[in-house]
């Protein structure tokens, strides 16, 4: 089997698909170990302009290839994927700090959404709508035209391809701008399982690129659509720009997602959740628990339970040692999850455990009795950080957890299904959880949050009609008509 991506393949030119670069290029690093990786061409405004232009002539003959075909080009990246999953887990591991079986399962993931798009382009395209006699009345579905993607570091394959695949499985060219500390894994590799798949050259194009090639994007006036995964204040400033262009715009943003531990709840069960929803790739997830709302009857023995289970975790680099935790991205990220939580302490809170950086490491950390004002509640923390919150019954509950700008993901940990349900309705999230975890991802569900956390779009399988078409309503008579008749 060749590789898919060959470190020396990756600097200077790139392949068709990939775009141009404007002459500069970025080392890619291990956050654990500093070490290059490779160095990788990235785009400056003028190369996103040219990739555009180049997405927008390759898409009218794409938007005209037969369905079957697009759903066989998406199936074919799908197994592409999949040959070359070890190989992808190692850039994931290597270049996002994934341990490795966050990487298995974001690659697993990808696979589906592949797949859920693929069934996309054989589906009804459009509805016959009522008419008088002796004339037709359609309504049918277009793609958009150019589609600009901007995906994050952090889940970089994923985020990548759950809008890329079902924007080309609908007739749209994309343009792709992952994250510069991630282009491999959030791009290349994107890039090259299409080209492996048979996607006719220019539908796809790849620009690693900054907030330069990101403005450069969004405002590029050929681009219908932006679909942006990043921070609330990005998102702000991409919403800003496609809206003076009147583009559709997809904002998945950020979350300080609450935990809510009830006091019936299985006290052991939900600390297990509770450690996963917090410490899974050291914190570095939008749908994190930022807050774990405890009931004060409780709250000590979750805290205690907490802690011991954090304590037990291990960080260092994923890719030679068997750890739980793997590298935060970059000292940039370090240093703000390190003034969270030593702010909070300042501020009252107590430190049951972590707290202290060692190298590019952070340690599984738990702050209790945190309040409402402290920077680890109002703030998202995008780190290893478990803050408890105690409340005193279920109103209090609700009205801490709905307490932020944030409505991405929130859950409830209870004895009694009934009890939860009724917390679920209260609660200002796109997705609720009742007795499960925040963490939660599926290629078929309409994911998405409300407020801060983005414009209420949706991802996931026949969601992507109503983000990546159009309609357009068509009437015909067999005779020309005089005119509208009252």
């Amino acid at each position: 089997m060749t590789s898919l991506l060959d470190p020396g393949t990756l600097t200077g030119a790139p392949p068709d698909g990939e775009g141009d670069t404007g002459g500069r290029t970025v080392d890619v690093l291990e956050p654990a170990t500093g070490k290059t990786l490779a160095t990788v061409a990235v785009a400056d405004a003028a190369a996103v302009a040219r990739a555009v232009a180049g997405a927008a002539r390759a898409q009218p003959g794409w938007a005209c290839t037969a369905a079957a075909e697009r759903a066989a080009v998406l199936r074919r990246a799908a197994a592409a994927l999949r040959e070359h999953r070890a190989e992808v887990a190692e850039w994931l591991v290597r270049e996002g700090g994934a341990v490795p079986a966050k990487a298995e399962a974001e690659i697993a993931d990808a696979v589906e959404e592949l797949f859920q798009a693929s069934a996309l382009p054989t589906q009804p395209h459009g509805q016959v709508l009522p008419a008088e006699p002796g004339r037709s009345s359609v309504a049918r579905r277009l793609p958009l035209g150019v589609v600009g993607v901007i995906s994050p570091w952090n889940v970089p394959l994923l985020l990548a391809l759950r809008s890329v695949a079902p924007a080309l499985a609908l007739g749209n060219a994309v343009v792709l701008k992952p994250d510069v500390r991630t282009p491999v894994s959030g791009g290349l590799v994107v890039a090259r399982v299409f080209a492996a798949a048979g996607l006719p050259p220019g539908v796809l194009r790849v620009v690693p690129g900054d907030a330069e090639a990101g403005r450069a994007l969004t405002a590029d006036p050929a681009v219908a659509m932006v679909s942006f995964t990043g921070s609330t204040a990005v998102g702000r400033e991409v919403g800003e720009v496609a809206g003076r262009g009147l583009k559709r715009v997809s904002l998945e943003l950020g979350g300080n997602n609450p935990l809510i531990v009830l006091d019936d709840a299985d006290l052991d069960s939900a600390v297990a959740a509770g450690a996963f929803a917090s410490f899974l790739h050291q914190g570095q997830i939008c749908m994190a628990a930022g807050r774990h709302i405890v009931h004060a009857s409780v709250a000590r023995e979750y805290t205690r339970l907490l802690t011991e289970r954090a304590r037990r975790l291990t960080t260092g680099n994923p890719w030679t040692d068997p750890v739980d935790l793997g590298p935060v991205i970059d000292a940039g990220q370090l240093e703000r999850v390190h003034r969270i939580v030593a702010d909070s302490v300042a501020a009252g809170a107590g430190l049951a455990c972590g707290g202290e950086p060692d190298g590019p490491f952070y340690p599984a950390t738990v702050l209790s009795g945190v309040t409402r004002t402290m920077p680890a509640f109002t703030e998202e923390i995008f780190g290893p950080v478990a803050p408890v919150v105690v409340v005193r019954d279920d109103e209090e509950a609700v009205a801490v957890a709905n307490d932020t700008s944030y409505g991405l993901s929130a859950a409830v940990r209870t004895g009694s299904l009934e009890r939860g349900l009724r917390l679920a309705d209260r609660l200002a999230a796109g997705m609720i959880h009742v007795n499960d975890q925040t963490v939660n991802h599926q290629a078929v569900v309409p994911f998405g949050g409300f407020g801060g956390s983005g414009n209420g779009s949706r991802h996931g399988a026949q969601f992507g009609w109503d983000s990546y078409t159009r309609w357009q309503w068509i009437t015909a008579r067999g005779t020309a008509s005089a005119g509208r008749r009252e």
